[in-house]
Order: structure tokens, then C-alpha cells, then sequence
């Protein structure tokens, strides 16, 4: 690990546009609710949730020097954040995302990360460079990653000695970007945190449960695996061992950022000495927690 950081958290840093209705919702619907902007993105998430539990993440991403960029490096900051290293783009805006969740989930999201995509390269340089590490010492430790970076970004990262040394954590940012984690599967690489839909077109079939599903990631060469299933039964396995634990009940409020901080939680559980089983419940309690609305936003 560097001196500075426990964990890297490279992805999608942004502004979270959600808007939330106690009514349940379809498409059309026009209801009541609040609209809040907050900071956001996958890997902003996992930081945040890690700030919690005491670790101190470095951010790896793009963010403009628009003044919406420079409001959201300040938050990231006054969260307790890292921010040295993330790459400021003179051209790119600030990204975005906008979603719509009703008392029966989430109704519709969209997700602007093009400034993230478009940086691409740019926003590891400082694992290159000596700053946080190079060819020759590459960076030691934690990194959670996201799937919001381009396909060949991703493959990249699965390919390169860059990462040689460092245990990676995996998501994939969303179901319609799963796929893009095809090159940790074929190259055995990372710890992967996906939830059953994504687990299912990451293995183009359907599966009845996180169980058969993290059996189904590790026989198509994933090298571990963290399966979540809503309020169904969770799974995390690897070749030595498959252990499922069921979340406790809760009355749902949110769904936006419940499997970064599933992710957070588990990752800062492990990093904190825990075992498997005790990690695995952790994590599940945190998501049930941030469900029900009974931690900040």
C-alpha cells in the first residue's frame, strides 16, 4: 500500500440526480416525491462507504474543471477522500447520473459517464509515474474498480503487470454494462461483485439463485466471486470454498448504491482482519441498513 491511501477506487466520480416517490411507479407516472443531487458514481460510493468504516481511499477518475467539477472535487475532500490524483479534463464536463425510484424500486436510470470513457488512459497515470507506482513497483493493495470504464480499458487493466501485485475488487457499475468484465473472467483475475441479473449475462443463461450462480462465474474462470440476490440469499465463493448467507428483512426505502455499499463493506470487513463468514454478514447487514434508509446519504 502507498503512504497515503489503504485503497485505490478507480471509476465513475459524479453527481447522483435521484428522484424518489413513496408511490409506486410506472412508466408514465407523474407523482410527488424529492429530487436530491449528491455526490455519486460507483467508485465515489465505494469511497464513501469506506470513509465510513475508517479506510482512507484514493480517487482514480476523470472529473471537469467546470464548476460543477470543482464543487464536486471540494465534497470529495470534506468526505475524507484522497483527490491528488484524479485527472481534472479542461474539455470534458463534469458526468452525471439521473435516475427515478418509486416505493417498487428503481423505475429508470441513465448514466452520463462519457468524460470517464473519453479520459480513459489518463486516469491511471499516477500508477505509472511513481506517484502511487510504475512498471517496475507496481501499486500493493486494495483496488475497487468499476465497470463504467471503456471494454478495452477494463481488458487492459485485466492484462497489464500494472496490477500484477494488487488484489482487485470488481463490479460492473450496472446490468447493462456487465459483459464488460468478460477479461477478469478469462483472465482469473480480481474478486468480481456482481448481482444475479448480472451474473446471468456474464453466463448468458439463468440462474436459480446466487449459489448455482457463483458456481456458474467460477466454472467460466472467474477467480472469486460475490453473488447478491436482492433479500434472496447471497453467495461468495472461490475455488477453495461457497458460503450463502441470507440478508435480513427490511422495509426498502432506496435502491440506488446498495451494491457499492454491499462492496465497501465487505471490502473494509476483510481489510479489518475478518474471515470469510463474518465478512460476507457484514457486508449483507450494511446493504440491509442502507436499504431501509437508516444511514446518511
Amino acid at each position: 500500500m502507498t503512504k497515503d491511501t489503504d485503497i485505490l477506487c478507480i471509476g465513475s466520480v459524479l453527481w447522483d440526480v435521484i428522484g424518489r416517490s413513496a408511490s409506486h411507479m410506472q412508466q408514465g407516472s407523474d407523482v410527488p416525491g424529492r429530487i436530491t443531487r449528491l455526490p455519486g458514481g460507483v467508485a465515489m460510493n465505494i469511497a464513501m462507504t469506506l470513509v465510513r468504516f475508517g479506510m482512507s481511499p484514493t480517487l482514480l477518475t476523470a472529473i471537469g474543471q467546470d464548476p460543477e467539477g470543482h464543487e464536486l472535487v471540494d465534497s470529495c475532500r470534506q468526505l475524507g477522500m484522497i483527490t491528488d490524483h484524479i485527472y481534472r479534463s479542461e474539455d470534458l464536463p463534469t458526468d452525471r447520473y439521473m435516475a427515478v425510484e418509486g416505493a417498487n424500486g428503481l423505475i429508470a436510470a441513465i448514466a452520463d459517464a462519457h468524460s470517464l470513457e473519453a479520459a480513459g488512459t489518463k486516469i491511471l497515470l499516477s500508477l505509472q509515474d511513481g506517484s502511487l507506482g510504475s512498471e517496475k513497483a507496481p501499486f500493493q493493495g486494495l483496488v475497487a474498480l468499476d465497470g463504467n470504464l471503456t471494454q478495452q480499458l477494463l481488458q487492459d487493466i485485466a492484462l497489464s503487470s500494472t496490477f500484477t501485485l494488487a488484489d482487485l475488487r470488481v463490479a460492473p457499475a450496472s446490468p447493462g454494462k456487465a459483459e464488460r468484465l468478460m477479461p477478469f473472467l478469462a483472465q482469473s483475475r480480481g474478486t468480481l461483485y456482481v448481482n444475479l441479473i448480472e451474473a446471468n449475462i456474464l453466463c448468458q443463461t439463468e440462474f436459480e439463485g446466487s449459489a448455482a450462480a457463483a458456481q456458474g462465474l467460477l466454472s467460466r474462470g472467474a477467480h472469486r466471486v460475490l453473488v447478491t440476490d436482492g433479500g434472496n440469499p447471497a453467495t461468495e465463493a472461490d475455488a477453495t470454498d461457497l458460503i450463502t448467507q441470507t440478508p435480513p428483512e427490511v422495509l426498502v426505502t432506496r435502491v440506488t448504491g446498495a451494491g457499492d455499499t454491499f462492496m465497501a463493506a465487505h471490502i473494509a470487513a476483510e481489510a479489518a482482519g475478518e474471515n470469510r463468514d463474518a465478512a460476507l454478514n457484514r457486508a449483507l447487514l450494511a446493504a440491509a441498513t442502507y436499504v431501509s434508509g437508516e444511514t446518511p446519504l
